[in-house]
């Protein structure tokens, strides 16, 4: 093995999810690749040619020439058109073909993974046009995989895989975004703290504090006197943050302490995950 050591934990968590994505969809008939996600306007197959995408472009092959329809109207940014078309390209592939290209796909990546010899600064193809240091992508590749082999089996009702490797490295990406949804988002006010306390298969307690000058930090500390507490399970957490559910959809899976109207600020805010 060849991926250097920074590199590791996210090849593992990467390759663990995707198994787990071609071992779930491939005994799915025509019908149920059709299937809604709780990905906002994605099917079963709509997410899985996602993941081709996203991988085939970790390999370096080019994107594919196509034109969106004009009345995809979930399509609103320049992001999600980038990401779209991964999508619609082939949104008229049968099942055997979409298997058939996830399995080729896969082998291919795990190739890669074998003989991988770059450093994590690295800098390669990002969307858009950008550059990403290799460490960046491999890590933002385990947390999608991990996302969207948990939208599939919800919408496959085949529960699982809560605290797989991919989960922690979720929980991880997810934190980083937190401080700038309590401070600069929801607005908490300066020298406050909002505790996040978080139970299930993966549980962990953090705190967010904002400073002097309204930046936001976090740390596992406890606080003696936050202005917020939140409690939730960790699936809770996971689909507000990627916006799957909204906050009055779960809201008897959220227990509130403290300032009512900073808590709703601060979870209608909650999602992170680029639309």
């Amino acid at each position: 093995m060849t991926v250097h050591p920074s590199l590791q934990n996210y090849a593992d968590a990467w390759t663990h999810s995707v198994e787990a994505i071609a071992e779930l969809v491939q005994p799915l008939v025509e019908g149920e690749w059709n299937r809604a996600t709780p990905c906002p306007a994605w099917s079963v197959r709509d997410i899985v040619s996602h993941v081709i995408g996203m991988e085939t472009e970790m390999l370096g092959d080019p994107r594919p020439i196509h034109t969106l329809p004009r009345d995809l109207y979930h399509v609103r940014t320049d992001f999600a058109r980038y990401m779209e078309m991964q999508v619609d390209v082939r949104r008229h592939h049968t099942a055997p073909e979409m298997t058939a290209e996830l399995e080729y796909v896969l082998i291919r990546r795990a190739r890669q993974l074998r003989n991988e010899n770059r450093q994590p600064d690295a800098l390669i193809r990002a969307p858009l046009g950008a550059e990403q240091m290799l460490e960046l992508a491999y890590r933002m590749r385990a947390f999608d995989c991990w996302v969207h082999e948990q939208d599939l089996r919800t919408a496959l009702n085949a529960p699982g895989n809560l605290d797989s490797p991919g989960a922690y490295v979720t929980r991880d990406v997810l934190l980083e975004a937190l401080p700038k949804v309590v401070a600069k988002d929801a607005g908490a006010p300066a020298q406050s703290a909002v505790v996040l306390d978080v139970s299930g298969p993966v549980e962990f307690l953090r705190t967010v504090r904002v400073d002097a000058d309204g930046r936001g930090t976090v740390d596992g500390a406890p606080s003696l006197g936050p202005a917020v507490t939140l409690a939730t399970d960790w699936e809770t957490y996971v689909r507000l943050a990627c916006g799957r559910v909204r906050p009055s959809d779960v809201a008897d899976r959220v227990k509130i302490e403290g300032d009512e109207h900073l808590a709703q600020a601060i979870l209608a805010n909650f999602a992170v995950t680029p639309n």
